[in-house]
């Protein structure tokens, strides 16, 4: 019988990962496999650390730690056109930011480079930009002529209807280069793929698995999770519909494009690309 190699796992517990971690709850009885549950930010410094093995952590983690890593092929969180939880709330048009302070939800290292991106290159504007908690901006002192929110925050401030300019970032990046966006990767460390082949393998089948069931699912874990927000179960469905979990052609195309950008931008490393995924024998 195979050895049981204990695995440290990081998972997102946002509403757009429900359709893989719902199912990985309910169907996966591994307990040498840990789970630990946390923001993508913390996820990217935990593995980053060594303190997990593999995670779902920010595609920009990747770009700027590219030795430590190898990424899971056919996984990811990712959009082609609307993605639903990724927005820009503004009191002014994009592209009267200029100068003025853009506020950034501190959950997410892809979704900060992305608005910076899209702001800089695409509408050519530099705002000021902070870091912190979106949902209580109360101890600001200076107007905030923008924000930029994530995940479970982003659906709660889309539900409030109040006036102003909102972008939604994977339809902006959509629009101007053609391609999806990849927000999220699974990703292990490149000395526990070397060392357990076998195991990241096997887990990459299981969260395979879960997506897939997951996405046959859908009715039920909408029902399950739109209490959190809250939202009804039909709206939420229509939202985790936008969600896409896997890793294609286009994606994988995309993903070179966002880290040629970050390369040019010095927020990556150029050993990002070519990007090195894990092998299995």
């Amino acid at each position: 019988m195979a050895e049981k190699v204990e695995a440290r796992i990081g998972m997102v517990n946002f509403i757009n990962t429900a359709p893989i971690y719902d199912v990985w709850q309910r169907t996966v009885n591994r307990p040498e496999w840990q789970i630990t549950d946390a923001a993508p930010a913390t996820l990217n410094r935990l593995l980053s650390r060594g303190q997990l093995d593999i995670a779902f952590v920010s595609s920009h983690e990747y770009a700027v730690r590219p030795e430590l890593y190898r990424v899971l092929p056919g996984l990811s969180i990712s959009s082609t056109g609307p993605v639903g939880s990724v927005f820009l709330f503004a009191d002014v048009l994009p592209e009267e930011l200029d100068g003025r302070l853009v506020y950034l939800s501190s959950k997410s290292q892809t979704s900060a480079a992305l608005v910076k991106l899209i702001l800089e290159e695409f509408y050519g504007v530099r705002p000021r930009y902070r870091t912190g908690d979106i949902l209580d901006l109360r101890g600001e002192r200076e107007p905030v002529a923008g924000v930029m929110a994530i995940g479970d925050e982003a659906l709660q401030l889309s539900q409030t209807g109040e006036p102003g300019v909102r972008i939604d970032l994977g339809e902006e990046w959509h629009r101007r280069t053609g391609l999806p966006f990849v927000f999220a990767l699974w990703v292990a460390r490149a000395s526990f793929c070397e060392a357990n082949p076998e195991c990241v393998s096997e887990i990459r089948s299981e969260l395979l698995r879960c997506a897939s069931r997951g996405r046959a699912e859908l009715q039920d874990i909408s029902r399950r999770v739109a209490p959190r927000i809250p939202m009804s179960s039909g709206a939420c469905r229509r939202y985790l519909e936008k969600i896409e979990y896997d890793l294609g052609e286009a994606k994988r195309r995309a993903l070179d494009l966002f880290f040629h950008y970050l390369t040019a931008r010095g927020e990556g490393r150029p050993e990002a690309l070519p990007v090195r995924y894990f092998e299995s024998d």
